[in-house]
Order: C-alpha cells, then sequence, then structure tokens
C-alpha cells in the first residue's frame, strides 16, 4: 500500500473517535481545603488537585499524562489500523520545568515501550509523526497561539472583567 493510501485509511478510521468529539468541553473546579481542589468533567470523571500531592495529584503532573494519554491512544489506534497485534503498551514520561515561575515543562520526553507482531521502527514512526503533526489535541493545546480568557466572579454579585493572556 502507498504511503499516501495509508495515511488517508489512517485518517479516515479516526472518525470513530475523534469525530465524536465535542466542541465545547466544560467541567468544574471546586475548592476542598487547604490547596485541595476537585475537578469534575460534564461527563462526571473526577480528578483531585493537591498543591501539595497528599491526596490528590499536582495540575502539572495531569497535564505531562494528558500528553503521553493522547499520544497512547493515537498510536494505539493507527498501529491497530496498520494490522498490528498490541501485547504491551507502556509510556514512561519525563518533564523538565522551569525552575522558577512559571515553572513551565521545557522539555518532554516519552518513551514508547511496545510488544506485539507486525511493529516495525518504520510504523512507530509514521504513528508519532501523525500524531504530533496533526492528531494529539493536548499537544496541539501547548502551541504558543493559545488564547486563555479568565473571568471572575466575587460573591456572586455580576461578573469581573476579563483577565486574557495570548502567548506568542
Amino acid at each position: 500500500m502507498a504511503e499516501k493510501e495509508e495515511i488517508k485509511l489512517l485518517e479516515e478510521s479516526l472518525e470513530g473517535y475523534k469525530g465524536k468529539i465535542m466542541p465545547l468541553n466544560k467541567g468544574t473546579l471546586t475548592w476542598d481545603k487547604d490547596l485541595i481542589f476537585q475537578a469534575r468533567t460534564q461527563r462526571g470523571y473526577e480528578i483531585d488537585f493537591d498543591a501539595q500531592a497528599q491526596w490528590g495529584c499536582i495540575p502539572t503532573e495531569s497535564l505531562l499524562m494528558s500528553v503521553a494519554g493522547c499520544l497512547a491512544i493515537d498510536v494505539v489506534s493507527f498501529l491497530q489500523k496498520m494490522k498490528a497485534v498490541i501485547t504491551q503498551f507502556k509510556i514512561d514520561v519525563a518533564g523538565e520545568r522551569n525552575p522558577t515561575p512559571p515553572q513551565y515543562y521545557k522539555t518532554v520526553e516519552m518513551v514508547i515501550h511496545v510488544s506485539g507482531e507486525n511493529i516495525t521502527p518504520k510504523k512507530m514512526e509514521r504513528v508519532i509523526s501523525l500524531s504530533q503533526e496533526k492528531y494529539c489535541s493536548v499537544y496541539h493545546t501547548l502551541r504558543n497561539d493559545l488564547r486563555v480568557a479568565v473571568r471572575y466572579i466575587i460573591n456572586g454579585q455580576g461578573e469581573g472583567a476579563v483577565v486574557e493572556d495570548a502567548r506568542g
């Protein structure tokens, strides 16, 4: 199969889960105590955030895991469409953060450990490239052109000014 045909087939296969993406995602984050918060997605999934990492995860840890999770979903999906039989899959991920505020990730390194049949370096390079160049939503959300707007309401009274950040 020619490379362009294979890429087209892989892209068509994404319509299953990528096509069901809600264009607007919502959630709530509620303060529990100290610096512990509970996040709840619109679908009802929950995660606890804790600055001290005693009762929940640190938000930047969940961001790092989200980058790995998004890549993993793409890679496994693509490999399966390429007739690979995966028997084991794991990603080790490490992110180096800026030592002073803002303590953003300067680098992220991931190592995929995959076992199975019909898995070649050429296939791995292709599926990783496809994920990073086009399909990993989390990776692309971290781009410099991301706009973040924050509004606030104090004591339930009205809505405060919009504090907007446009990186880049």
